[in-house]
């Protein structure tokens, strides 16, 4: 019998449109503003936002450690929908798989963002907390988006 690998799910509501929100997503000078758990800086983003597309992500974490990760695109829809693989260069061999689904809301955008296929237990608690490190820089770099009218 095959064992189900570990997954995880978060659901959060961004005051903006939807097309905002999949900006922050793919846009490289918008995912240096906000990707990483801390206040670490992002050193390095690509995107190319269709499918076969890669993207990207070198960023340094507040205790001096640099992360890189990459994937490839499996699904694209603008505004609304995409899929990617997920791994790290130092783990090259733990692929995952990352499914972001935008729908609009009366107050904005309901950010449906599911992690899946991971190693095992550990490797899906440490992603969750830093996936809502990162989702909270998102959310701060969107209402100051709405602020500036960018």
């Amino acid at each position: 019998m095959i064992k189900e690998k570990p997954s995880l799910t978060i659901i959060r509501r961004i005051k903006a449109p939807p097309a905002r929100v999949y900006a922050a997503w793919t846009r490289p000078e918008l995912m240096a503003r906000w990707w990483g758990p801390d206040a670490g800086p992002v050193l390095s983003a690509e995107a190319d936002p269709r499918v076969g597309g890669r993207f990207r992500v070198v960023f340094q974490t507040l205790d001096g450690e640099t992360h890189d990760c990459r994937g490839e695109y499996q699904e694209v829809e603008p505004d609304s929908k995409l899929v990617f693989t997920w791994q790290w260069v130092t783990m090259p061999e733990r692929q995952s798989l990352v499914t972001i689904r935008l729908r609009p809301i009366d107050e904005g955008t309901e950010l449906n963002f599911t992690h899946a296929q991971f190693f095992d237990e550990a490797a899906r608690d440490a992603h969750q907390v830093g996936w809502n490190g990162s989702f909270d820089k998102l959310e701060a770099l969107i209402a100051e988006l709405n602020d500036t009218g960018e």
